[in-house]
Order: structure tokens, then C-alpha cells, then sequence
């Protein structure tokens, strides 16, 4: 026997942690590239001349 009713969709395991994951990546890689973007400040570039 069929039934009229169809059964609802069951929302996918895993959907909303991957996308808080993604979210956070997304995140992260941006402070990552904005830390990288930075100026080296003068001091620190004299204090590192200093080593060689």
C-alpha cells in the first residue's frame, strides 16, 4: 500500500557544524592574511639588523 502522506525531509547530519566550521575557517584565514599584510615595525626591524 502507498501512502498520500509523504514522510518530511530529515535535514542532513553534519549541515550545520560544517557550516559553522567553514564559517570559522573563513575566520581564521582572514586574520591569518591581515597579520600578514602588516608592517614590520622599525624597531624591531633595527633590533633584527642587529643580530647579523
Amino acid at each position: 500500500m502507498t501512502s498520500d502522506k509523504e514522510a518530511p525531509e530529515k535535514p542532513k547530519k553534519g549541515t550545520a557544524a560544517h557550516s559553522k566550521n567553514r564559517d570559522m575557517g573563513s575566520a581564521l584565514r582572514s586574520v591569518y592574511q591581515k597579520t600578514v599584510e602588516e608592517t614590520v615595525p622599525d624597531d624591531l626591524l633595527s633590533l633584527l639588523g642587529k643580530l647579523d
